[in-house]
């Protein structure tokens, strides 16, 4: 018999949707990460907000970013939770800092966000909201670098 600890069990499930997130990113998998957001939802940046209602202008969004991965050669994307916490039972606030990585494993740059997570009516997790941190910032400290 396997004995599961309960107190595991949510943090589990998120690291699980955040594995899911991880392989969408690799596999330039637009409808793929928007599936795992909320309709509506929304974006915050230091520079914008911006309210997807539509999942078909959420995934236009990711064929954007998508482009710009296979420009500069992210091949890998790895994510580490470093907190949680849950506002109900339903809602959860989760940091995440990403990793991206070229096919050979070296980094390229990587950077912090924030999610709210909500569980749908099917009990999956969906983002309603994901707020940048700093990607900005460590994609110009990148580039900076690569210029010499």
């Amino acid at each position: 018999m396997c004995v599961m600890n309960i107190s595991t069990l949510p943090m589990q499930k998120i690291n699980t949707f955040f594995e899911s997130y991880s392989r969408a990113l690799e596999l330039y998998d637009t409808k793929g990460m928007a599936f795992l957001y909320n309709i509506p939802c929304t974006m915050v940046s230091d520079d914008a907000t911006t309210v997807f209602n539509d999942a078909g202008r959420l995934e236009g969004f990711f064929n954007t970013g998508i482009g710009f991965y296979r420009q500069f050669g992210i091949a890998i994307v790895r994510h580490e939770i470093w907190s949680r916490r849950e506002w109900t039972g339903r809602i959860i606030n989760v940091k995440v800092n990403w990793q991206y990585l070229d096919s050979l494993n070296n980094p390229i740059y990587n950077c912090d966000y924030q999610y709210v997570l909500k569980l749908d009516k099917n009990n999956q997790w969906k983002i309603v909201l994901s707020v940048s941190l700093n990607e900005k910032e460590r994609l110009e400290e990148w580039k900076l670098k690569v210029r010499g």
